[in-house]
């Protein structure tokens, strides 16, 4: 049944419709290194960088991605930046995507980072002036509207994985799906898993490979029982952050190195010392020793709680 489900869900993802969309995404577009650069073409024409910039916001805030009706104010909130680099003719670019999402947290005017990532500076897409971006999941139309694609739904999975278990199944299908049609293009980089560590490919393997289911536990024990409960219980709430840590580190140690569990870690490791500065030390040595294991380099910002 549950697969059943999850299959008309993913259908219905696909087809969309004109309702109230999920996403308020601030976009821009870096063009100057290439109009500080000398190149066979106009560079201080900057029309072709303003309507890739809309055309990144409506792809991206005025696409439906989910059947979810979701109020305007429950909207995810989020940041994509394209920084060009190199333009070798006049639609074909070279560039660097970087993205961010931010998840309220209940009870609060605070906001917790769920997603911070830049990507390696070899992205590779072509863009017309004044065209629309086209996208479906089964079907190839270019590297820049596949690459948004599929972060919007690593962004969606993650974003739902905090309010509910396994919350964000279904969209990181989608985007196993998105990044399974651009793989068999071969024709751009940064698609397959053989590439290197850092390839899209793995944000939507470490989400969908049964190895690391934790990884949904780990989201929404974070978040909706620890952080959302801040407010209301902080002992217990850090108790539950501890255990989502700890879920973590299991993950860790069935396979180390994974980008997902890197990237938790890098986007929460500020807030973690804001969390646990004013915990007892017991605690403190607990969050140390876990993410001295997991990820040594940001250890070092806690160094604080090894004494304790």
């Amino acid at each position: 049944m549950r697969k059943c489900v999850s299959f008309i869900l993913l259908i219905a993802m696909c087809l969309g419709a004109a309702r109230a969309q999920e996403m308020h995404c601030a976009v821009s577009v870096n063009s100057q290194k290439l109009l500080s650069s000398t190149q066979g073409y106009q560079t201080t024409d900057k029309r072709v960088f303003e309507s890739m910039k809309q055309a990144l916001e409506d792809f991206v805030n005025g696409r439906r991605w989910t059947t979810l009706e979701l109020q305007e104010g429950e909207r995810l909130e989020c940041s994509l930046s394209l920084i060009l680099s190199e333009r070798s003719t006049l639609t074909d670019f070279k560039g660097q995507l970087s993205l961010q999402l931010r998840r309220p947290v209940y009870g609060s005017t605070y906001t917790t980072g769920l997603f911070n990532y830049v990507e390696s500076a070899d992205f590779l897409f072509t863009y017309n002036e004044n065209q629309p971006l086209d996208f479906d999941p089964n079907t190839f139309y270019g590297n820049l509207s596949s690459a948004v694609a599929y972060y919007v739904y690593i962004m969606l999975g993650m974003y739902f994985d905090s309010f509910g278990p396994n919350g964000g199944e279904p969209f990181y299908e989608m985007a196993r799906t998105v990044c399974q049609t651009a793989d068999a293009q071969q024709q751009y980089k940064g698609w397959s898993g053989r590439e290197s560590q850092r390839a899209r490919y793995w944000f939507m393997e470490n989400h969908t490979n049964s190895a690391y289911t934790a990884l949904h536990s780990v989201y929404y024990s974070y978040h909706r029982m620890g952080l959302d409960l801040m407010t209301k219980d902080q002992p217990q709430a850090r108790r539950n952050i501890i255990d989502a840590l700890q879920q973590l580190q299991q993950v860790h140690k069935t396979r180390s190195g994974l980008l997902s569990v890197q990237q938790f870690v890098d986007v929460k490791i500020s807030e973690l010392v804001s969390i646990f500065t004013p915990a007892p030390a017991d605690e403190q040595k607990q969050v140390y020793d876990i993410i001295r294991d997991i990820s040594p380099v940001n250890a070092a910002k806690l160094k604080g709680f090894a004494q304790k």
